[in-house]
């Protein structure tokens, strides 16, 4: 978006401001053009506040926070222009929301009465909460479900980007599958994260619509070793074998995409793997003990994999129990999952729990928001969902009832880059 172009929105602001505001709100305006609002100061990032601007975007490697709200759109706009509009404003909105600010330069109670506020304002008074918001883009942006290529992306659509296939056992629910864009918001505030997609859908009115979108609580994976492992809604600890943000070198080949895996615009960024997991509880509840540790290969209290002691030791599926049989059992999840049993495929994954009320049949719609990002989904999610899918016995206990993949651009360098520029560059 050049300078001098100003959306009907803002422009809506600046008559409405008067004439005496309409300096002040202009030179506001222009700085939201440009991602800040005015000279950098120790305001712009406040305690709790995780840098929006960066090399790979925030909310992948970042510290698990410990609230979800994810979101899907549709693009409902024909005008590429106008969708990468779009995305420009959302980046200097992201950028002000992340470091606790208004989403808008006139804030929720800064403009004039006769307006629309351009902040929502259930989050003023609220610390930033290390908010992050990441964007994903499905492989309905770039041909639809028609075969259209409505905004002349079909050739830069990277192959990673491949529709994900249909595993063994899938339930999937088309309205609450797939999706143009996703945003995942994160942050240690419920009302922090539902702020900031409300305001970003609240954008992009007109532009696309919310297709599907997901709460979650409780992460139920640590993306950095300074936190301890959460527990799912099965009560085992989940995703203690989960890449790091301190594993460099497996990050860069595990996780980021690098030079020349696909077109140019994807370097530095990853991909996203979404799946709405429910777990059957009440049943997985009257299951003994023993079974549940068999299932999954690990002991529940301390989380360390059967036959070992601690958490973090490396599991040996070579040991015998005194009856001559596996430890850990050929099918445990653990095992199906490991690295060793995936041609040393991983995940890096950020999954939350989820309770969606109850079905209407006495039974909690509860389950995991499966979260994963990785370099190459064909050559890990797909390989490891497969054989889980294939053989593990935790199965009998879940259902998928969503699921998706996104393209993760790198981060936004500074106030004039914004989301996805390379890409509609």
């Amino acid at each position: 978006m050049s300078g001098s172009r100003l959306t009907r929105r803002r422009a809506i602001a600046l008559a409405g401001a008067g004439v005496a505001g309409v300096a002040g709100v202009a030179a506001g305006a222009g700085a939201l053009l440009n991602g800040s609002h005015g000279p950098a100061s120790a305001s712009d990032h406040p305690a709790g506040a995780v840098p929006f601007h960066g090399e790979h975007q925030a909310g992948i490697v970042t510290p698990a926070q410990d609230r979800l709200h994810f979101v899907a759109f549709d693009v409902i706009t024909k005008d590429r222009a106008r969708l990468a509009e779009l995305l420009e404003e959302w980046s200097a909105a992201a950028a002000r929301m992340t470091s606790g600010r208004d989403a808008g330069v006139l804030g929720a109670v800064g403009g004039m009465p006769e307006a629309p506020p351009d902040d929502t304002g259930e989050a003023l008074g609220l610390p930033p909460s290390q908010l992050t918001l990441t964007i994903g883009f499905g492989p309905t942006l770039f041909r639809d479900a028609d075969g259209r290529d409505r905004f002349g992306l079909a050739d830069r659509r990277p192959a990673a980007l491949a529709e994900l296939p249909k595993f063994p056992g899938d339930a999937l629910q088309p309205q609450l599958s797939g999706g143009d864009l996703c945003v995942q918001a994160c942050a240690n505030d419920p009302q922090v994260a539902v702020h900031a997609i409300r305001n970003l859908a609240r954008l992009g009115m007109g532009v696309v619509s919310v297709r599907w979108s997901q709460l979650g609580f409780g992460r139920t994976s640590s993306t950095s070793r300074d936190q301890a492992t959460a527990r799912n809604l099965f009560g085992f600890k989940d995703g203690t074998a989960n890449l790091k943000a301190e594993d460099t070198d497996l990050l860069r080949d595990q996780l980021w995409v690098q030079p020349g895996d696909g077109p140019d615009w994807m370097a530095g960024g990853s991909y996203l793997v979404t799946r709405k997991i429910r777990m059957l509880v009440e049943t997985w509840d009257r299951t003994s003990l023993a079974e549940q540790e068999e299932i999954v290969g690990r002991a529940k209290g301390s989380g360390a994999p059967l036959g070992r002691s601690d958490e973090f030791d490396e599991p040996d599926f070579a040991a015998r129990g005194a009856d001559g049989k596996p430890v850990i059992a050929e099918h445990a999840h653990v095992a199906l999952a490991h690295p060793s049993r995936n041609s040393g495929a991983q995940l890096l994954r950020r999954g939350y729990n989820f309770v969606d009320g109850s079905d209407g049949l006495g039974r909690l719609d509860a389950g995991l928001f499966f979260i994963a990002y990785q370099r190459d989904p064909r050559r890990q999610f797909v390989p490891i969902q497969t054989q889980l899918a294939r053989h593990d016995v935790m199965n009998e206990y879940l259902r998928h009832v969503s699921s998706g993949v996104f393209a993760c651009p790198p981060g936004v360098r500074d106030g004039g880059d914004y989301w996805g520029r390379g890409l509609f560059g």
